[in-house]
């Protein structure tokens, strides 16, 4: 959940581009959406972000609150613009009592805005209270220095105990300015080997209410989402329905079991990237009914069974490794036997 577009900081890596002066969307369809929950039906984990989600701590705290109710765990990942202060403000203390998890992000940009070592404190003091918490951090590369100092200094900090999910700067948000990316086009045919979309496994509310059925930042900011990636409102859709279309939308299934660009292979069209390739799939017919084959066929579900065991086997390290930092990838296992979610979801 996306709960805001706002934030203090002024971050120069901010992947969605968050600024105080931005509009500040409802947040009633959110907590409409988690009343739709019930005890049969419900997502085991509800992870809230922003913009600076604790800019909306009370929403934060009904959502973790009603969540809970039915079996629902709650995260909430934070800048840390109030670890500046010499005490965590009682709305936000509140916000972070309610949740199952609270995540901080600590990185090389944050720290232009707030010390680390002012985030460090309130993670301690969280510690002391038996709360929950791990630390995202993200550097140019696996080869970046900042991460190795830092890395080092908060393990010391904290003895090992905080999680930590390493991952790389994206030319996303504001720092698609400075940092470029480019990667030419590649014929389908090159790109045919299987490739599965986690992406396309978390079910994303945006600032507007719109659900979509990825979490790829470029997703988030699209004026028109395409077809397929759009799977609800929070103002008027369940749960349930939401659930219901993300795993039975055949475009969907073909693009978490194989990835888009083997699909689009099956096409013999050219890809434009990987998530490039997704966004035109609503688009093309053929590749419609290419992803209808696929999940027609009579072993899908076993193989569609056994992919999800596979994810599941291989755990948040593995995740990472994935989409993340493969160097510092064991990292989010750091006091396992102390958590009850992980860093990584």
């Amino acid at each position: 959940m996306a709960l805001t577009r706002r934030c203090p900081l002024a971050c120069r890596h901010c992947s969605t581009n968050s600024l105080m002066n931005l509009p500040n969307n409802p947040v009633e369809p959110f907590v409409q959406l988690v009343d739709t929950f019930t005890a049969e039906e419900h997502p085991e984990l509800v992870l809230m972000s922003g913009g600076e989600a604790l800019l909306q701590a009370e929403t934060v705290r009904k959502i973790a609150q009603r969540s809970r109710a039915v079996g629902t765990r709650s995260y909430v990942l934070s800048g840390m613009y109030f670890a500046r202060e010499s005490r965590i403000p009682t709305p936000i203390k509140r916000a972070i009592d309610s949740v199952d998890h609270f995540a901080a992000s600590i990185d090389a940009f944050h720290e232009e805005e707030v010390e680390r070592s002012a985030v460090i404190e309130v993670l301690r003091q969280l510690m002391s209270e038996g709360k929950d918490v791990s630390i995202q951090i993200v550097g140019l590369d696996d080869e970046d220095p900042y991460l190795e100092e830092a890395i080092d200094d908060l393990r010391t900090s904290l003895d090992d105990r905080v999680p930590i999910l390493v991952g790389h700067v994206n030319s996303a948000g504001r720092a698609a300015e400075w940092l470029h990316h480019d990667a030419p086009p590649v014929l389908a045919s090159s790109a045919a080997t299987p490739s599965p979309c986690a992406m396309a496994s978390w079910p994303l509310v945006r600032f507007d209410g719109n659900i979509i059925a990825c979490c790829n930042q470029d997703v988030v900011d699209v004026d028109v989402i395409p077809e397929h990636l759009l799977i609800g409102n929070a103002r008027h859709d369940s749960w349930e329905s939401v659930r219901e279309r993300t795993l039975t939308r055949e475009l969907m299934r073909a693009v978490r079991l194989i990835g888009p660009e083997a699909l689009a292979a099956r096409t013999d069209r050219c890809s434009p990237g990987y998530c490039g390739t997704c966004m035109t799939l609503s688009h093309d017919h053929l590749a419609k009914e290419r992803a209808k084959e696929l999940v027609e066929s009579p072993s899908i579900s076993r193989l569609e069974s056994a992919m999800g065991s596979m994810l599941a086997t291989g755990g948040a390290a593995a995740f990472v490794r994935n989409y993340g930092s493969p160097r510092y990838a064991e990292l989010v296992l750091l006091g396992q036997d102390r958590r009850s979610v992980t860093c990584a979801g």
